[in-house]
């Protein structure tokens, strides 16, 4: 069965939401395992991968603190509270793909990816702030040269061709499924 890594993260953004919602709510309750069981539940015909969907939310829920540090530099005036709750977990995720999935993930294709999550359920001008964030983050950690396989002129990296779906820029239009 074919893997809808697209759809998968889908799942795991309505997951943190809930999540980040329902432990806010100091709900005694909340399981990140059933959220996701659930959100799993309507689309287990076409998805596929379930496993990446429980890896990259508990993944994602346990690293917050950590991601938060390395997102509120980089976006100095928004604090990472103000910022919307979906926005927020969608930073989380890309910024999580970026520096820790870049031997399965390409880069762009993650921030391809949280861009066209942030068009299907942030605000209007969220997907250009979820691009600029990330993009920035790309920049700064290192992430463009160590996945141009240590190449030190950027430039010329950045201009290297690509393949399959790492072909597609961060602000492309359409979704790339992995």
């Amino acid at each position: 069965m074919a893997s809808n890594r697209h759809l998968g993260r889908v799942i795991v953004l309505q997951s943190l939401y809930e999540y980040e919602l329902r432990t806010l709510a100091k709900d005694p309750v909340v399981d990140l395992d059933r959220i996701v069981a659930k959100n799993i539940e309507p689309y287990e015909g076409t998805l596929g991968d379930t496993e990446f969907v429980y890896a990259l939310s508990h993944a994602v829920v346990d690293n917050f603190g950590a991601l938060d540090a390395v997102l509120q530099p980089m976006a100095p005036e928004w604090p990472i509270s103000s910022i919307a709750a979906v926005d927020r977990n969608i930073l989380r995720m890309g910024l999580y793909e970026l520096s820790e999935c870049r031997d399965k993930i390409p880069p762009k294709v993650a921030i391809n990816e949280a861009v066209e999550l942030a068009k299907a359920f942030g605000a209007d001008n969220s997907s250009r702030f979820v691009n600029g964030v990330l993009g920035t983050a790309y920049r700064k950690l290192g992430i463009a040269e160590e996945s141009n396989h240590g190449s030190n002129d950027k430039k010329e990296a950045d201009e290297q061709p690509s393949t399959d779906a790492e072909a597609s820029e961060p602000e492309g239009s359409g979704a790339v499924s992995e």
